[in-house]
């Protein structure tokens, strides 16, 4: 403490002299304050840097969970939503005609003015003791009809492909911000120390238009991003060490890696910390990642169900089965897509709608159908949330001169089941010919909001400080809805 330093003179009252110190005198008073700021900084980034806390350790949530992990069914392209889950009668009384001016413009990204209305062709029928609308698109989710909660009043704020999958998958139409799969595991962390916390399964055609940013960390610590497996029979590559390899020199090896990396380590570079984490991961997965991905376990009558033994099902099938083994072993996040790489091989129906659900529902309807049935069966539907849908819907007129439909964001379906999730609700509405939404809205905002609930999180009380803001996965939107929750 410097001399004087508490003294404060009133009126009348001559200040004490103060000692004149010379520079040895300043610094050697000084120097032990300077020393402990310096060694609680190094202590702290050695705290920061220390292998010994995981930071993808299991965190509480913010109010009890109904779903522990959430399975993503991405339907890339947009789903008509007027071919499967809304049907629109009104679109038969219009089919060829100009679309009345009462329904408003449409906001759409090819479409020709003067566009005509187009009636679907599918057949319909109410499955369940809900008496759900579904198509004859989807023959075996129709069994499950009591189980799903279609909501019918989605909206994005995009209609091209990428930024409105970024939407989906982010909150944002811009790139650079964390997916929801990163926000679920950076507010409850891992319920595995062997696999990763979120995985991210692309169709082998090649990845959705949205690519990588539909599954990073943005700005979060980097070891939030999701970890991408392949299909087929070797979903992860290089996991295997090779054949002579010693694992106590494997060991060793990474040791020493951590070693090296941590002496440079910066608490702020998330990128090295990821690295230093997935070393370790990579390492643990050599044990237990094998089993978890090995499908030949299965039964006959489990591969036969999932649709493995048609060539037609097999590919999506397998990731379908695949995404239940993860969440049985702890992952908390699974994003499976169906959709990617050629326009053919998407649910972009510009063309045929017909002919494209056809072909689409056709890779995936059973899989989808027996992955609830198999989580059902298994006791883990109950905290397990499965979520359906693409990054926006259709329109209800005409492509050019074909039977293609355009994209459409202001009223489309998705569906939820499982984990805290009322089974054969039907939540929102649309117009008569399915273009906008016309009760209960439903935002993407909402919807992610809502997930986040189901798995025991408040979205306004998950945050991260970014750029002197406190981000959200919702921004400054976003409710729960409440009809949904059992």
């Amino acid at each position: 403490m410097f001399p004087h330093a508490n003294t404060c003179p009133g009126p009348g009252v001559t200040a004490p002299e103060i000692d004149p110190l010379n520079r040895r005198q300043w610094l050697k008073r000084t120097g032990n304050g300077f020393g402990l700021l310096a060694l609680a900084s190094l202590l702290e980034r050695s705290a920061k840097a220390d292998g010994s806390t995981n930071p993808l350790a299991a965190k509480a949530g913010h109010h009890p969970a109904r779903a522990k992990r959430c399975i993503f069914l991405f339907m890339t392209g947009g789903p008509s939503q007027m071919d499967l889950f809304d049907p629109k009668p009104m679109l038969a009384k219009l089919d060829g005609q100009p679309l009345p001016p009462s329904f408003g413009k449409i906001h759409s990204q090819f479409l020709e003015s003067d566009p005509l209305c187009l009636a679907s062709k599918r057949k319909w029928g109410r499955y369940g003791e809900s008496g759900m609308d579904m198509s004859d698109l989807v023959p075996h989710l129709h069994k499950h009809a009591d189980d799903i909660a279609l909501i019918r009043s989605c909206v994005a704020d995009s209609v091209i492909h990428a930024p409105a999958m970024y939407q989906m998958m982010t909150g944002r139409v811009l790139t650079g911000y964390p997916s929801l799969g990163s926000w679920v595991t950076y507010g409850l962390g891992s319920e595995s120390d062997d696999l990763p916390s979120y995985v991210v399964m692309t169709q082998p055609e090649g990845t959705p238009e949205g690519g990588a940013p539909c599954w990073g960390a943005g700005f979060l610590p980097a070891h939030h991003q999701g970890t991408l497996l392949r299909g087929g029979p070797a979903p992860i590559v290089n996991l295997k060490p090779t054949r002579g390899f010693d694992p106590s020199r494997q060991r060793r090896v990474l040791d020493l890696l951590r070693d090296m990396n941590e002496r440079g380590l910066d608490p702020a570079d998330t990128e090295l910390s990821a690295r230093i984490a997935s070393y370790e991961l990579a390492y643990r997965m050599q044990s237990a990642a094998p089993e978890a991905v090995d499908l030949a376990t299965e039964s006959a009558r489990t591969k036969a169900m999932y649709g493995l033994d048609d060539e037609r099902t097999a590919e999506f099938g397998g990731r379908c089965l695949l995404a239940r083994r993860l969440v049985e072993r702890g992952v908390r996040f699974v994003q499976l897509y169906s959709g990617g790489g050629p326009v053919a091989m998407q649910w972009d129906a510009h063309d045929d709608i017909d002919a494209n659900h056809e072909k689409m529902c056709g890779l995936t309807d059973q899989p989808v159908a027996a992955l609830l049935t198999d989580l059902k069966e298994r006791g883990l539907l109950d905290e397990t949330l499965v979520v359906w849908g693409g990054e926006f819907g259709r329109t209800p007129v005409r492509q050019g001169g074909g039977r293609g439909r355009d994209h459409n964001s202001t009223g489309f379906t998705m569906w939820m089941a499982g984990g805290g999730v009322k089974g054969g609700t039907i939540l929102g509405e649309t117009d008569e010919i399915g273009l906008n939404q016309i009760a209960d809205r439903a935002h993407v905002n909402d919807i992610h909001a809502t997930i986040l609930h189901l798995m025991g999180i408040d979205h306004l009380k998950l945050t991260h400080l970014h750029s002197g803001r406190d981000e959200r996965l919702t921004d400054v939107a976003g409710r729960v809805l409440t009809p949904l929750l059992a």
